[in-house]
């Protein structure tokens, strides 16, 4: 079920909101891909994130992580096999069953959402993600005087 909304009223209304509201125009589109390859998306802390990806098949080398504007790009290329089925080692596929295609998924980062590691282990991609918030963007108590300081006017 597809429901298109038109946010041009409150776009009209807002200043400074149209990263939110092309975010939610290009939600509502959908990924538009195959699911491949699946992940998972876990919360490990109020400032922690974690992105699993099943990459059976693929090696280190194979895979790219980019982050770059709010935008996290995994990408996998997998050497195609030969005409004859036969791949890197020179074994020939009598069944291909585990997708090694190559893939590119795209994840959107929020504001100050930085990637402090990558670990690949037992076909599995591990992005641990954290939200650093500058300290000018952080709350901060400001002291009220009590008028005794200050000067007399003339």
């Amino acid at each position: 079920m597809r429901t298109n909304f038109d946010f041009t009223p409150y776009r009209r209304a807002t200043v400074g909101y149209d990263r939110l509201f092309d975010l939610l125009e290009t939600g509502t589109r959908g990924d538009g891909g195959d699911g491949y390859p699946p992940y998972d998306i876990v919360r490990e802390g109020d400032d922690r994130y974690r992105i699993t990806i099943a990459l059976a098949g693929f090696r280190p080398d194979q895979i790219e992580i980019v982050a770059r504007d709010n935008q996290l790009t995994v990408t996998g290329r997998h050497a195609e096999p030969d005409r004859d089925g036969s791949d890197d080692s020179g074994s020939r596929f009598l069944h291909r069953g585990i997708a090694t295609r190559s893939f590119e998924r795209r994840f959107q980062l929020a504001d100050y959402v930085e990637v402090q590691s990558a670990d690949f282990r037992d076909g599995l991609l591990s992005i641990a993600l954290q939200r650093i918030v500058p300290d000018a963007m952080k709350p901060r108590r400001i002291a009220i005087n009590d008028g005794a300081a200050l000067p007399a006017a003339a």
